[in-house]
């Protein structure tokens, strides 16, 4: 008999911890080669982890809830000896992809820590599990590595306000003393003296302390990165919300006649959202602002259209991404849509796959809201929110130019933009523009 290790694998090159958020067997089970064994949160995307070999659970070393650097041994799967054992663990589920996804230096990572910001960094507590050793050749210790690769929005944040992230390294609250986001946003609230109480935040704005029969219970990972995340988002740009009403009547007609063919054609039920999607990829070609990302005192004009759908889920929030929508019909894009959404509730998404978006949709209309203000997912510029598409009693311009009383399919679409960069002006001109495209909307090709 022989033992492998099993390791929090690397879902990403700018990841650099993990949280082993559920077990999914215990020791003693029997495993599978390819068999999720556990699921992990990490600053970019919520998996399932498969085991590398076939055999039985012996030990865990990490239990849920747990923080560990990337390639920490989480467990060890005793197999039959001679077993064939993949030379490199196998870093995400199946689907995913294989290759480090890539961050833009002015790519925001979504932020990973929870709970008050510390009024001082201090030394972070000991790791009961040791971090893998640096790959050979490299210069550098591991824990040196994790120090000096600060994420993207760390180093934007710091920049903004002067903070000198050097001067700080070592003493984060991260691995291995890793600056977070935590520690960063604490010390620029707080100030550096050491012994200061601890600042308000958005978790705690005022110091809240539980009361008798309250029931108090720590956020998920994924929670606790979604308010970091609206938190920044909030605190970074000039939130505005523009809002109109879109006629739907055409595309409801549209639907209603090909929907049966295309269904035949393609396999796929034919909804709303691509349309919203093409109408929206039109816009921002023309007007290319609402497109783009802020660094410094430069704007990045983004010469793709990814665009990201936000996805409900039982336990939080996911945004996959559609990549280059631009080159896609409306039955790529419902492909699309349908398999990145299906894999994000299977927790089959790969960390590339919620990248590198270039601006968002959000779909509330689905639980019936009407309207809403929809936080800017950073570092994009612009947000969409679709509220619910239904039939109303609309007045229009009979053939004789009276006013008649006729039912359309309507809803309220909401833009939030970023004011620093986008004016209002040009903000309802792109809603506008969606507005025509949809409500002229040709059936060429459907």
């Amino acid at each position: 008999m022989a033992r492998v290790d099993v390791i929090m694998p690397q879902m990403g090159e700018s990841i650099v911890e993990g949280t082993l958020s559920r077990w999914l067997k215990k020791a003693g089970d029997e495993v599978k080669r390819d068999e999720p064994i556990f699921e992990i949160s990490t600053d970019k995307v919520d998996a399932e982890i498969p085991s590398p070999v076939a055999g039985v659970l012996a030990e865990i070393l990490v239990q849920e809830g747990e923080t560990v650097a990337v390639q920490t041994v989480v467990a060890k799967i005793e197999t039959e000896q001679g077993a064939t054992v993949p030379a490199t663990p196998e870093a995400a589920p199946a689907g995913a992809a294989t290759a480090a996804a890539k961050a833009s230096p002015t790519q925001a990572d979504v932020p990973r820590s929870a709970g008050p910001a510390p009024a001082a960094i201090t030394a972070p507590p000991a790791q009961r599990a040791t971090p893998g050793p640096a790959p050979a050749g490299n210069g550098s210790s591991f824990e040196e590595r994790v120090q000096t690769r600060s994420s993207p929005l760390v180093r934007k944040i710091a920049a903004e306000h002067g903070v000198d992230l050097a001067a700080l390294r070592g003493r984060g609250s991260g691995i291995a003393g890793r600056v977070t986001k935590k520690d960063i946003l604490g010390y620029i609230e707080s100030g550096p003296p050491a012994g200061a109480g601890a600042a308000p935040t958005m978790h705690a704005p005022g110091g809240a302390t539980a009361w008798p029969g309250d029931v108090v219970e720590p956020m998920s990972k994924m929670r606790a990165l979604i308010s970091e995340h609206m938190g920044v988002s909030r605190r970074t740009s000039a939130h505005v919300t523009s809002f109109m009403e879109i006629d739907l009547t055409r595309v409801a007609k549209i639907r209603g006649k090909k929907k049966a063919e295309f269904k035949e054609a393609t396999g796929q039920n034919l909804t709303y959202l691509p349309f919203i999607i093409a109408s929206v990829v039109d816009g921002l070609k023309k007007f290319p602002v609402l497109n783009s990302s802020v660094s410094g005192n430069t704007i990045i004009y983004r010469k793709q259209y990814n665009i990201a759908i936000a996805v409900a889920l039982d336990w939080g929030l996911i945004v996959p991404v559609i990549k280059q929508a631009d080159n896609l019909s409306l039955a790529g894009l419902t492909r699309a849509l349908n398999d990145l959404a299906a894999r994000a509730r299977a927790k089959r998404l790969s960390p590339e796959e919620v990248q590198d978006g270039t601006f968002t949709i959000t779909n509330p209309g689905v639980y019936g809201s009407l309207m809403g203000t929809p936080i800017i997912n950073q570092p994009q510029v612009a947000i969409l929110g679709v509220g619910a598409i239904e039939k109303r009693p609309k007045v229009m311009e009979g053939p004789d130019g009276d006013d008649v009383l006729a039912i359309r399919t309507c809803a309220y679409f909401s833009l939030s933009f970023d004011h620093r960069i986008i004016d209002g002006a040009v903000a309802d001109q792109f809603l506008a523009h969606v507005k025509s495209v949809l409500e002229n909307f040709s059936d060429a090709g459907v």
